[in-house]
């Protein structure tokens, strides 16, 4: 670290933004799940974690919100070319279920049951390993966050930090509310990650969704009748901005249903299409970067602690790498404001 020059070029050395930092000595971790099984329209996400990581060494290295952050250290995890493999085989396995689900089969069609057996088996050897991962780096004290990959990527993360935290929020940036039991069958669905969470993990006491935009009837009355869950969905932004509300104040809102110590679940396409046109399942409307950016921004000057965060389903295409480009300074946000945040406490 004594001999790396921030001010010089990124030299692609296998960890993200190219730093030198080793993992073991390093403030915050990376951990990459580089997992796209379940999504339901474009896949693509198991790639992102290395177009981010290749996109992040062309980063400065200095942020204008969070200064030179980086000198804590931020380590990586080496990209799993298993858990990528075994991916791209339970993908193909998954499309075969999807598809004679759009054909009319039901879930307990005896062509479809074996199938989703072995997918949500698979996923559960996908959760554990991220337990484990990311379970051992919190044990040591290292700050963490996560690269999907997937929505559904994060579960065992959160249940390692339900091991450690025993009162935290979510605050959960997505197009999408993320709230359906067992989505198409599948246990462990991106679209299920945050029912999975408040059905599973008691210690979440506020899930906060803000930006959501596509959701099921189900998923609504389950964000109604809920205490724990409040959303400030996308309509309902706008309209409080188009009626004269600042952003700063909405944000304000937002953070006040959330408690101390928050994690940060980041879905890219929770931003406006235009920042991710390759993410898997793109809707009109969103946050702009900077929304989202003044947002946690906020969340931190507000006091609050994040004990961790991912960031998920960021989809590279063969056409554009926008979409690693606006990855990996979300990205960088997110190590900085995790930073700064545990300096702040």
């Amino acid at each position: 670290m004594s001999d790396f020059n921030s001010n010089s070029i990124g030299i692609p050395n296998g960890n993200y933004f190219a730093l030198p930092s080793q993992a073991e000595d390093s403030a915050l971790v990376l951990v990459s799940a580089p997992w796209d099984v379940t999504t339901s329209y474009r896949p693509g996400a198991s790639q992102g974690p290395q177009a981010i990581l290749n996109a992040s060494a062309q980063i400065d290295l200095y942020d204008l919100d969070n200064g030179e952050a980086w000198t804590k250290g931020i380590g990586t995890i080496p990209i799993s070319d298993e858990i990528l493999e075994k991916s791209k085989k339970t993908r193909a396995v998954a499309e075969q279920i999807i598809m004679l689900l759009e054909e009319g089969a039901a879930e307990d069609d005896p062509r479809v049951t074996p199938l989703l057996t072995e997918v949500n088996k698979a996923a559960e050897q996908l959760n554990q390993y991220v337990y484990n991962h990311t379970k051992k780096l919190l044990d040591k004290g290292h700050l963490v966050g996560l690269v999907g990959g997937d929505h559904s990527t994060p579960f065992g993360f959160v249940k390692a930090l339900s091991e450690k935290y025993t009162d935290f929020g979510v605050l959960h940036v997505d197009a999408h509310a993320d709230l359906r039991e067992a989505y198409e069958g599948f246990e462990f669905s991106h679209a299920s990650i945050m029912y999975n969470i408040i059905k599973h993990i008691p210690q979440v006491s506020n899930l906060v969704q803000v930006g959501v935009r596509d959701l099921c009837k189900d998923e609504l009355d389950l964000a109604n009748e809920s205490s724990r869950i409040h959303m400030f969905n996308d309509y309902f932004i706008n309209n409080e901005l188009f009626n004269g509300k600042l952003w700063a104040h909405v944000c304000g809102d937002i953070i006040a249903k959330l408690p101390q110590k928050v994690y940060v679940s980041f879905d890219i396409d929770g931003l406006s299409p235009d920042n991710c046109p390759g993410t898997g399942t793109p809707v009109p409307g969103g946050l702009s970067f900077h929304q989202a950016n003044f947002l946690i921004k906020q969340l931190v000057q507000m006091g609050k602690t994040i004990v961790g965060f991912d960031l998920c389903e960021v989809s590279p295409t063969e056409e554009s790498e926008w979409d690693a480009t606006v990855g990996a300074r979300i990205l960088y946000k997110l190590c900085g404001y995790c930073i700064r945040s545990q300096e702040a406490k």
